[in-house]
């Protein structure tokens, strides 16, 4: 099992999210759960439109980097143009975790070297794993969630249910 975080601040926000979870069933596999979908403030670049948050966990057989290869595959297709790094974007596929697996590669960090400092991460991720364990630091995401010292704005833009969270 793979988690995903994908985020999009340009263009139509929740069609293009829609697509990239089409695409994603289609090529990585199939999607398990999905969070709601929150409305979230820039990290990084702040001066940019805000964001469209949502994690999913999806059952795939492929190894991490070609899960990486298919998920920026998706990305191009769908219209991201690299620019900056944290920058406006049509949309961004992150690989947060893969199972309990710990890699580190010249491409590919996992579990995502930034996803405990953010709350516009850790906020969906409870949605739908709040005692999935960080395999390094060993916290559940609502310990991560508590600890957490981004205070960045994250408010439910929809959810298939009513999240406690936001």
């Amino acid at each position: 099992m793979i988690i995903l975080l994908l985020g999009a601040n340009l263009g139509d926000r929740t069609q293009t999210l829609q697509r990239a979870i089409d695409l994603i069933a289609e090529r990585v596999g199939p999607v398990i759960r999905q969070s709601g979908l929150y409305e979230t403030a820039p990290w990084g670049v702040t001066d940019q439109p805000t964001y469209l948050n949502q994690v999913l966990s999806v059952e795939t057989r492929l190894e991490p980097e070609t899960v990486l290869i298919q998920t920026q595959a998706i990305e191009q297709e769908l219209g991201r143009v690299r620019l900056e790094k944290w920058g406006a974007r049509v949309i961004d596929i992150d690989i947060l975790y893969y199972d309990q697996l710990i890699w580190q590669a010249d491409t590919l960090t996992i579990p995502h070297p930034y996803l405990h400092q953010r709350r516009f991460t850790l906020i969906p991720l409870a949605e739908i794993a709040p005692d999935f364990i960080h395999p390094i630091f060993q916290e559940t995401t609502l310990e991560l969630l508590a600890d957490c010292e981004d205070k960045s704005e994250v408010v439910i833009f929809n959810s298939p249910k009513t999240s406690p969270l936001h």
